[in-house]
């Protein structure tokens, strides 16, 4: 089945913010006298807002009601902002912009599925947009990662099948909800954390469509 479309997850793919949601995070744990180290943030990679808050809060031991942890996450979520406001072009993670591009001139559907509600503004910083075909983040979707919603909103959106569609991701809930949606998926980073991704490559440094259709074999399917 030939490939139509890549499904690109933002933070840790395209740039990266992860570093401010950390930020955003400690912040928000000192306030509430939580230990939270970067060991921690680990679990925090590829989860919603929410759950990422209930992870913190249980890291705690602390039980609150529903309005006390929205207005914490809206607190989080203000100070991330504030942080990502900062963004420019130059943030872009290396090979990221020729990559696209050289998807773009194979006429491959290109889409974002991310849980992130601040996707917009973050490819806005970035002056990503245009080569979005289309846009799926947390203000489309109820059910986080591994859930495979994002992505198959994304197929959906593109008249495309998940099965003609590869998916990037640095995290491991972003590969299983792949794999959930029927869709290949490139793993962006370290082998060992993202082992159930049909490929693993470190980035996008030095990669162009050409090179990953050579690297198609991993998939066991027709890229071209």
């Amino acid at each position: 089945m030939n490939i139509k479309a890549f499904i690109f997850d933002l933070d840790g793919v395209l740039v990266d913010t992860a570093k401010y949601h950390y930020l955003a995070w400690k912040r928000l744990a000192e306030e509430l006298s939580i230990d939270f180290s970067l060991k921690d943030n680990e679990r925090l990679k590829g989860v919603s807002r929410m759950k990422s808050l209930d992870i913190i809060l249980e890291i705690g031991n602390i039980k609150l009601d529903n309005i006390a942890k929205d207005k914490l996450a809206q607190k989080k979520n203000a100070w991330y902002v504030e942080y990502i406001s900062t963004l420019t072009p130059k943030d872009i993670l290396p090979g990221v912009t020729d990559f696209l591009k050289s998807v773009k001139a194979n006429n491959i559907k290109i889409a974002l599925g991310s849980a992130s509600k601040n996707s917009m503004l973050i490819l806005q910083k970035l002056d990503l947009t245009s080569y979005f075909d289309s846009i799926i983040d947390g203000t489309k979707v109820s059910k986080a990662k591994p859930d495979p919603e994002v992505f198959l909103k994304g197929a959906l959106e593109l008249n495309i099948l998940p099965r003609q569609c590869i998916v990037f991701e640095d995290a491991q809930a972003g590969v299983a909800a792949a794999i959930n949606a029927g869709m290949y998926c490139v793993g962006i980073g370290s082998i060992d954390i993202l082992k159930d991704a049909q490929l693993v490559i470190p980035g996008f440094f030095n990669m162009n469509y050409d090179k990953l259709v050579k690297l198609g074999g991993s998939f066991n399917v027709e890229l071209l």
